[in-house]
């Protein structure tokens, strides 16, 4: 295991941020990058598994079958928990703040202003995000603010619009984000949405330096520590204490986590026949499928819900007919929802007739919630033929950006052989920055001194991108690379910035001999803003050491 100094926010307040900065190392960021992995999750009992990881679905087969057996009511109350859990886990994911989305869905209040001439980019935007279309619904949220400034859904089309850059989970979008809540709070500071815009921000900020980003985190650890050392302010006399006083609930609307297409009326469908086909599966498996495939072959109005519940049931079957069941669902059922059930439990198949299957969906399939789905199933799936599949998807012209970054996430966590001469030759030929940062990620991913080397010439191409050679350099620092040899860049670094993020990447390492380098910046070097910025890391290490070094800087000031 990999392990990695991580910056965490441990707690938010309406109007003064308090959080406090924790320091571990792992190896390899835990759950950041399984995003993908927590991103099935659709509320739904076909996807309760999905919140705990297909991997570790996998591995418990036997509670997989255990939760079956309790009924896909019990499933979707197993999935709500574990999305309660996850918020009381806002401090980490392991948490860090680390690159991560909000740990639910967040979902636009309904329209409410029918006559408002915002209203229907209010409702394209919103049904964007929904469908988690990121790029189009910040474009949407955008264009209302500047198009109909005076309109009622303009102040929050800011914090909309900055969600939607943030669920974009890149650099560049997180920078963006932060833009647009400045914008919010400049001009329409008496929006509904200020309090979550500040959370929002705060969590944007913790994402920036978990990646990398010296600045954004130097800016959450300071933020902690004037948040701790700010004292309660006395109710004023004659004035009762506020204190005990339970907060505000937080706007209608903008809390919560989305809900499936068509969950409220599901939820309330009678569930005789579901706890029926249930009852049977468990008793005779063999006299459940056939039953269960006449089910998923109705296309009636009023067999959706069933279908969907379905669904759940067959995924717990293994074989042959199972296998076929859920082929012909992905390809053929009318409901985007029973076929994005479908290829995610195809995930768990392990056949060649499944990966044509997904390698046939991901190629042609017109929804791009379905072809994310479509990319995991096939990142699960061990053959080389799943591999290629993803490759040639990464490499193919006119895919977003969006499905390109998670085909190289999973090619980046695969277990092949040739993955890391793959990513290397793609990074050449793709341009986007955000791309490439992906590229970069997964790169560091790979295990063996090869992966870091080419990493470290990517933080020495003076030609390249700085912000793509400063992340090169900051994942470089999270792996098992040699710290001495990292120590010795900095006197050879002739760039400024540079330099500065070197200062940063020793901050995250806990060898004794990373506070040492600190120490000698912070007492010779000449450039009196890096030499406070080594003197800053050095004020949040553990080592004993520090506090005595900085009481003789205090007594010898230069």
């Amino acid at each position: 295991m990999r392990t990695t100094r991580t910056i965490c926010l441990l707690s938010f307040a309406p109007a003064v941020l308090a959080a406090q900065v924790a320091s571990t190392r792992i190896r390899e960021p835990s759950f950041v990058w399984l995003e993908p992995v927590l991103a099935e999750a659709q509320a739904r009992a076909a996807q309760a598994l999905s919140q705990i990881g297909p991997v570790l679905a996998a591995a418990q087969a036997r509670t997989t079958r255990a939760l079956a057996q309790m009924g896909p009511a019990l499933a979707r109350a197993q999935a709500d928990l574990a999305r309660s859990s996850e918020r009381i886990a806002m401090s980490g994911w392991d948490w860090d703040l680390a690159r991560s989305p909000l740990t639910a869905d967040l979902v636009p209040p309904e329209p409410w202003a029918q006559q408002d001439p915002a209203d229907q980019l209010y409702r394209d935007a919103r049904r964007a995000l929904n469908r988690e279309n990121f790029s189009d619904a910040a474009r949407l949220f955008g264009q209302i603010y500047d198009k109909y400034p005076r309109s009622s859904y303009a102040g929050d089309a800011y914090y909309w619009q900055a969600y939607a850059y943030y669920k974009r989970g890149t650099d560049q979008s997180l920078k963006r984000a932060l833009e647009v809540l400045k914008l919010q709070s400049e001009r329409s500071p008496n929006a509904k949405t200020r309090a979550d815009a500040r959370t929002l921000a705060a969590r944007i900020q913790g994402e920036l330096a978990r990646s990398g980003d010296a600045q954004a985190a130097e800016a959450v650890t300071a933020i902690a520590g004037r948040a701790a050392s700010v004292p309660p302010v006395p109710p004023v006399p004659g004035v009762p204490s506020t204190l005990g006083v339970p907060p505000m609930p937080a706007t209608a609307g903008v809390r919560g986590g989305r809900r499936g297409r068509g969950e409220d009326r599901c939820e309330s469908e009678d569930d005789i026949q579901t706890a029926a086909l249930n009852a049977l599966q468990q008793m005779d498996a063999s006299r459940a499928l056939p039953i269960l495939k006449k089910v998923l072959a109705r296309r009636d109005e009023g067999s959706l819900c069933l279908r969907r519940k379905a669904m759940f049931i067959v995924s717990q079957q293994q074989g042959a007919e199972a296998e076929q069941i859920l082929l012909d669902a992905a390809r053929s059922d009318p409901d985007g929802e029973v076929r994005e059930q479908a290829v995610f439990w195809l995930s768990q198949v392990n056949s060649p007739s499944a990966v044509v299957a997904l390698d046939s969906i991901l190629r042609s399939a017109a929804d791009p919630v379905l072809q994310d789905k479509a990319i995991f199933a096939l990142s699960q799936q061990n053959s080389s033929r799943a591999k290629q599949a993803l490759r040639d998807f990464a490499l193919r012209p006119g895919v977003s950006d969006e499905l390109r970054e998670k085909a190289i996430f999973w090619i980046g966590q695969s277990n092949d052989p040739d993955r890391l001469t793959f990513l290397k030759t793609l990074y050449l030929q793709l341009k986007s920055q955000e791309l490439r940062e992906k590229i970069l990620f997964s790169i560091s991913q790979t295990e063996g001194k090869e992966s870091s080397q080419w990493l470290l010439g990517v933080a020495g191409d003076v030609n390249e991108n700085l912000e793509l050679r400063k992340k090169a350099l900051f994942w470089v620092g999270q792996s098992d690379y040699p710290l001495s040899e990292l120590t010795t860049l900095y006197d050879h670094m002739p760039n400024r910035e540079m330099k500065e993020q070197l200062i940063f990447v020793y901050s995250q390492r806990n060898e004794k001999a990373a506070v040492d380098r600190l120490m000698q910046i912070a007492r010779t070097e000449p450039d009196r803003e890096l030499k406070k910025k080594a003197i800053f890391w050095l004020s949040q290490s553990s080592d004993p050491r520090v506090a005595e070094f900085l009481a003789s800087l205090l007594e010898k000031p230069d």
